[in-house]
């Protein structure tokens, strides 16, 4: 079920150790080129269904943090989080993983769900079209690759 903004890539390790890693979200600036990483909140110590992490961004000299909720919770299968800014609705992402002979199969997609004059006003924080969401997953998935294999 990816979102229409969707990158695909095969990986030489297991499932299991690829979802691992993706959903060690503090470890996530490793990975995605705006991503920067972020902290656990809400007594959270980890991912979970439900759990909430603060997201710390960059984009260029723009720097902002976001809210993130675990969503969708499936050790070696799925992971995905919703983000808002405040009570606002930004984007979701989701993580799908299918075992290959050699591996794994990674799909990330993404969903924008910011209502229309949040797009306008968010473009003072740089591109976040789904051109530029698909370029960073490309990204995001080679970088994912370079640290599982």
């Amino acid at each position: 079920m990816a979102y229409p903004t969707a990158a695909t890539r095969d990986i030489t390790a297991p499932a299991e150790k690829v979802w691992a890693l993706v959903s060690d979200l503090p470890r996530m600036g490793e990975w995605s080129p705006e991503n920067a990483g972020g902290t656990w909140t809400k007594g959270a110590t980890g991912p979970t269904l439900g759990a909430v992490f603060k997201g710390t961004n960059k984009n260029g000299f723009r720097r902002w943090s976001t809210s993130v909720t675990v969503v969708a919770y499936e050790p070696g299968r799925v992971f995905e989080f919703a983000v808002t800014s405040g009570p606002l609705a930004v984007a979701n992402w989701r993580y799908e993983f299918e075992e290959t002979d050699s591996g794994c199969r990674v799909t990330e997609s993404w969903e924008d769900q910011r209502k229309p004059w949040f797009v306008v006003v968010g473009r003072a924080m740089g591109d976040h079209s789904a051109a530029h969401a698909a370029r960073e997953m490309e990204a995001t998935l080679a970088n994912l690759a370079a640290a599982a294999e």
